[in-house]
């Protein structure tokens, strides 16, 4: 399975989802005029891998430091599918990283 890099541009997070270590990476800001499309590539990606070619244990590094609410419809969908992998019997470690003085990304991460 090939990965999947997407370089950070001024609305969309850089993606990093590496098929060969179970390391993917979210880091940036959020806010894609067409949030769908954005993401659609990327959920996609993510079902195939769990479909077909998990590793022993994945790792999500996620740090956004901003999302819009149609970016929100998406992280909890993709939160869904890590939580439908973990049951199915995936590991799934997740590192949601925030700046200690931003209160409403640490509580997202929480939710």
């Amino acid at each position: 399975m090939e990965n999947l890099f997407i370089e950070a541009a001024k609305h969309t997070p850089l993606i990093k989802l590496d098929a060969d270590t179970g390391v993917f990476e979210l880091r940036g800001r959020s806010y894609p005029e067409n949030t769908f499309e954005f993401y659609d590539p990327i959920m996609n990606w993510l079902k195939s891998y769990f479909d077909n070619t998990p590793k022993d244990q994945t790792i999500l590094n996620f740090e956004i430091s901003y999302f819009n609410s149609t970016s929100s419809k998406q992280f909890y969908d993709l939160f869904d599918l890590l939580v439908e992998a973990q049951d199915n019997g995936n590991k799934i470690v997740v590192n949601w990283e925030y700046d200690s003085e931003d209160e409403d990304s640490e509580e997202s991460g929480e939710a």
